[in-house]
C-alpha cells in the first residue's frame, strides 16, 4: 500500500507527542516550513495542552489556527489505530520508546502507514523488527526509526561519504562525533533505560539476527573500535556503542552502493586526554548506576522528561561529525554539521523525514523496517541541506 496515493487518508502528517519538549519544537518547525497544501495535525493525550500549543503556533503563524487536534494515549490501541488509519505518515516523539512506543508501531504496520520516530534505543528497534517488520512489508508501511540526531547525521553522513568513493570495492569508514550540546529529561530517561537493560538488549539483538536475512555476496560490519588518538581529527577517539553504527550497518547491508565488504566504526572525538578519560569514567559510572533500580530511579528524578535546554543554550550549541572513508586507493574526508543537535536540529530532521515520506515522489520502493538512507537517501539529504544542515567533502585524494 502506497499511502502517498491514498486519497482516503485525511492527513499527510500527524505529529504524536506534540506537546512535549521536542514535540513542540517539531510542531513549530512544521508550522514554519510545511508547504502550502500539506495537511498536518497535532496529536497527544491532553486536549487542553494541544489547544494551548495550537494557540502559541497561531500567534506566530495565523494559518495554524485551523490545525486539527487528535487526542490519543500511547497505551490506547483503538485510538492509535484510528490515528494511524487517518495519516500517510505518523511522526512520534513519545519516549522512552521501549515503554511507550510499540502500540503505535503496531498500528502503523497494520494500517500501511509510514512511521518515523526519534528513538536511540537499540533494544526497541530490534524488538520492533522481530514483531512488526513482516506485517509492515505486507501492508507497505515504512517503519523508519532514529530520525533525529540518532541517527540521521551518521546514517546519511556515511551514505554521502560512500557516494564519493569507488564502487564495487571494499570500503572502510570511521565517524568522529563532536558537540557542545546539553540534553533534556526525555533523552536522559531513554539513555538510562537502555543502560539498565544490557541483558535484555543483547537478547533482542540475538533474536533479530535469527530473523534477519543476510546478503550472501556482501558483508557489512560495525565493530566497536578501540580508543586511540585520531590524526584525522586531532582528537582522542572514544568508541561510541550507540544505535548509530547499527543503523549504518543495516544501510550498508541493504544498499549495493556500500560495496562487497563494508566496515564502519563510530567514535566520540575529545580534544584532550584528561577529557577523554573523564568522559569514559562518567559513562562507565552512569552505566553501572543504571543497573541498580534505586539508583536508576534517583537519576531519573534528576531530569524531568518534557524539559530541555532553553533557547539561548540551544542557540549556542553545535555538532560536527567527520567521516574518513577509504577504498579502491581513494581517501575521502566528509563532514556533516549543524546547530543544536538534540533539539532544534533533531526536530528539523524528524519533520523533514515525515514530509519526505509523505510528499516526495520517486522514493525507493521499500517497506518494512528500513533506515533513513534506505527509505529516503538523496531526497532526505537534499531536504536537510536546504534546511541548513551542511554536508560537505572536506578533503579527497
Amino acid at each position: 500500500m502506497d499511502t502517498r496515493n491514498d486519497t482516503a487518508r485525511t492527513y499527510d502528517v500527524v505529529l504524536f507527542g506534540a506537546t512535549g519538549f521536542v514535540g513542540e519544537l517539531t510542531a513549530r518547525y512544521l508550522a514554519a516550513h510545511a508547504p502550502q497544501g500539506c495537511r498536518w495535525a497535532l496529536a497527544g493525550r491532553d486536549r487542553d495542552r494541544l489547544e494551548r500549543l495550537r494557540d502559541r503556533l497561531s500567534a506566530e503563524h495565523p494559518e495554524c489556527a485551523g490545525v486539527p487536534l487528535l487526542v490519543a494515549d500511547a497505551g490506547d490501541a483503538a485510538a492509535l489505530r484510528g490515528l494511524a488509519e487517518s495519516a500517510r505518515v505518523v511522526a512520534t516523539t513519545v519516549g522512552p520508546y521501549l515503554w511507550y512506543g510499540e502500540p503505535l508501531v503496531a498500528a502503523c504496520a497494520e494500517a500501511g502507514t509510514d512511521y518515523v520516530d526519534l528513538t536511540g534505543e537499540p533494544e526497541f528497534v530490534d524488538l520492533m523488527y522481530v514483531r512488526h517488520d513482516a506485517r509492515a512489508r505486507e501492508t507497505g508501511a515504512r517503519l523508519v526509526h532514529a530520525c533525529g540526531f540518532d541517527s540521521v547525521p551518521h546514517d546519511l553522513g556515511v551514505y554521502f561519504t560512500v557516494r564519493h568513493l569507488p564502487r564495487g570495492v571494499p570500503l572502510r569508514v570511521d565517524g568522529f562525533v563532536r558537540s557542545n550540546a546539553a540534553f533534556s529529561g526525555g533523552t536522559f530517561a531513554s539513555a538510562l533505560t537502555a543502560a539498565g537493560r544490557g541483558r535484555q538488549a543483547a537478547r533482542a539483538a540475538r533474536d533479530r539476527r535469527l530473523h534477519e536475512p543476510r546478503q550472501a555476496d556482501r558483508r557489512a560490519r560495525a565493530p566497536l573500535g578501540a580508543p586511540r588518538f585520531s590524526r584525522e581529527t586531532g582528537a582522542w577517539a572514544l568508541p561510541l556503542p550507540t544505535l548509530d553504527p547499527r543503523v549504518v550497518e543495516r544501510s550498508a547491508a541493504a544498499l549495493p552502493l556500500y560495496g562487497p565488504d563494508f566496515r564502519y566504526r563510530h567514535y566520540a572525538a575529545v580534544r584532550t586526554l584528561p577529557m577523554a578519560l573523564g568522559g569514559a569514567a562518567a559513562v562507565g559510572a552512569g552505566a553501572a548506576l543504571a543497573q541498580v533500580p534505586a539508583a536508576r530511579r534517583w537519576l531519573m528524578g534528576r531530569y524531568e522528561p518534557g524539559r530541555g535546554p532553553d533557547a539561548e543554550r540551544r542557540r549556542r550549541s553545535w555538532f560536527r561529525v567527520r567521516f574518513v572513508g577509504e577504498g579502491g586507493g581513494r581517501r575521502v574526508c566528509a563532514e556533516v554539521s549543524g546547530g543544536d543537535p538534540g533539539y532544534d536540529e533533531t526536530a528539523k530532521m524528524l519533520a523533514e523525514s515525515a514530509l519526505c515520506l509523505a510528499l516526495d515522489e520517486g522514493l525507493p520502493p521499500v517497506a518494512g523496517q528500513v533506515t533513513t538512507a534506505v527509505a529516503m537517501g538523496d531526497a532526505l539529504l537534499e531536504r536537510l541541506r536546504a534546511a541548513g544542515i551542511r554536508f560537505r567533502v572536506a578533503d579527497a585524494r
